[in-house]
């Protein structure tokens, strides 16, 4: 969620400034406001889709090759057990 939390902290920052804004009454930073929260609120989808792929891409196994598969020592017989002895 690496670009997610980016992307929502921008938005964050942008929603701080214009509360900024609003109390302090500065009219030449509204427009800057505005704009930080806009991109913080375009870029979120874009994050989510890009954070996805990125798990996805960490998810998926390694592709072993045939050479790799023989290599692999064999795996040991399991015992055979006696027969359970009859109950009279």
């Amino acid at each position: 969620m690496r670009y997610s939390k980016a992307a929502l902290l921008l938005f964050g920052a942008g929603l701080v400034l214009g509360l900024v804004v609003v109390v302090g009454e500065i009219r030449w930073l509204q427009r800057l406001a505005s704009a930080v929260m806009a991109l913080g609120l375009i870029a979120l989808p874009a994050a989510l889709v890009a954070d996805s792929r990125r798990k996805l891409a960490r998810v998926r196994p390694p592709i072993r090759s045939q050479r790799q598969r023989a290599q692999r020592p064999p795996r040991p017989r399991a015992r055979s057990r006696k027969p359970a002895a009859q109950r009279r």
